[in-house]
């Protein structure tokens, strides 16, 4: 069984990356990351670092141009604020559904994207899609492209379109990021490798909700965050 991951150098994607390399060995799992024009390369650098780590080959995409009509406030076209907010702070002063740092359909596109690239590199072999979408994202409704309902659907659409070569392992989509910190704690994920902020500083806000987020995470695990060093 071939592997590959979808690697944006964060917490989640880089333990499904350890998870991968782990289950099927590094010399079957690639990593693929997208440039969809993010305000800072900090993620795609960690991506490539982590590559390096498990000795794997990285794939990298521009498919900046879909998303250059968008105003998401992740995007270096967009005018609007990042929110230093949580996302349960954001979802109770909002109420359910998306938030503003959704990224029109991006996991639809990447996924579509890692399921042609696994079709050609990997011809006639079966392939599993790793994405490290979890509950804590889907919870609320405020990334529906990270739900279960969504992984289910598009699964079953890729697999049908790769003539039932390609398959997608989410397999944390029903865990949240605690557990998945957990999960790469046990299986010895670089963490301090990675990062997660929307902003691209020096050190991360810690203020964003994907800094808070991961905060509490490895506060759940009574771990300190490897990445913020001493």
């Amino acid at each position: 069984m071939k592997a590959v991951v979808l690697s944006s150098g964060g917490v989640d994607s880089s333990t499904c990356l350890s998870l991968a390399v782990k289950e099927h060995g590094a010399e079957n799992v690639s990593a693929m990351s997208v440039f969809y024009g993010q305000k800072h390369s900090r993620e795609l650098e960690c991506a490539r670092k982590l590559a390096s780590f498990y000795g794997i080959k990285q794939y990298e995409f521009d498919l900046s141009a879909i998303m250059a009509y968008s105003s998401c406030p992740l995007l270096s076209g967009s005018k609007e604020e990042i929110k230093h907010k949580s996302y349960a702070e954001q979802i109770a002063e909002d109420g359910e559904g998306m938030v503003a740092t959704y990224v029109p359909y991006r996991n639809g596109l990447m996924l579509s994207a890692a399921a042609s690239l696994a079709c050609s590199i990997y011809a006639g072999e079966d392939v599993l899609l790793y994405i490290g979408a979890h509950a804590d994202d889907a919870a609320g409704n405020a990334y529906a492209d990270c739900s279960m309902d969504f992984v289910e659907a598009i699964g079953k659409a890729i697999n049908i379109g790769t003539y039932g070569k390609a398959s997608i392992c989410a397999p944390f989509a029903g865990t949240n990021k605690a557990g998945v910190v957990k999960k790469g704690l046990e299986i010895g994920t670089p963490y301090e490798l990675t990062w997660s902020c929307y902003e691209g500083d020096e050190m991360p806000c810690g203020e964003c909700g994907t800094c808070i987020d991961r905060a509490e995470a490895f506060r759940a695990n009574n771990v300190k965050d490897p990445a913020l060093g001493n």
